[in-house]
């Protein structure tokens, strides 16, 4: 018997970032671990982003998205970033350089075919959240792709073409039919809903569930969605 987690995010979402860590550690606690199939998919909080966010600063970004003062986009940072270094990771906003995901999609799933789409995924976000790294350029992306271990050249074909668009837009066709305005959004089973960045707890009981087959059902929690997080 096999587990399918189908899972929402994108690769700029503090929320998904923290979700993911959260995620793994409930999948290390249950029992059937390693017959869990686990399938990232697009979403973007922003598709109207530029490729590169020039000159402007995160906190500056934020106070201007949400008409709130400096100090109050700085306390949303130092909020996030906390709940963060919780589940062990390291949020650098200072270094981010915000842009465009849609490429970043595009990748996912060319890994995904390869085989490394969670170590794709997992580089994505430690590279724009910890490491600075420009993920909506097309250098940047291809450098992080290689570390991977995905093939530059075709890597760098997949970048110059509109290869896996159709795909990108596919995830988004589906989370709207589904309803999805946040993430992450984890579906467990093709029948559990679980919304947010939920405790590792709540998300093993999501995986007991789903293993027993039980209704539908969705479980909210923290997102990030086009209106803020």
């Amino acid at each position: 018997m096999k587990l399918r987690v189908d899972i929402w995010s994108d690769v700029v979402c503090p929320w998904c970032y923290i979700g993911k860590r959260r995620f793994e550690a409930a999948l290390g606690k249950f029992e059937h671990a390693k017959d869990v199939e686990v399938v990232y998919h697009s979403f973007e909080l922003d598709p109207s982003a530029p490729r590169v966010r020039e000159n402007i600063s995160h906190a500056e970004q934020l106070a201007k998205k949400y008409r709130v003062s400096a100090a109050q986009a700085q306390a949303m940072i130092d909020r996030v970033t906390s709940a963060a270094a919780g589940e062990g990771l390291e949020f650098h906003y200072e270094r981010a350089k915000g842009g465009n995901t849609f490429d970043a999609h595009r990748l996912l799933h060319f890994a995904l075919e390869k085989g490394l789409q969670s170590q794709m995924k997992e580089r994505l976000m430690k590279g724009y959240f910890t490491d600075g790294a420009a993920i909506g350029e097309v250098d940047g992306l291809v450098a992080l792709a290689v570390e991977v271990g995905l093939p530059e050249a075709e890597v760098r074909d997949v970048l110059a073409s509109e290869r896996y668009a159709k795909e990108v837009r596919g995830d988004q066709a589906i989370a709207r039919e589904l309803g999805i305005s946040g993430v992450p959004f984890f579906v467990i089973g093709s029948r559990l809903g679980v919304s947010g960045a939920q405790a590792p707890e709540v998300l093993l009981g999501a995986l007991e569930r789903g293993w027993a087959e039980q209704p539908d059902e969705i479980v909210d929690g923290a997102v990030c969605g086009p209106d803020g997080c």
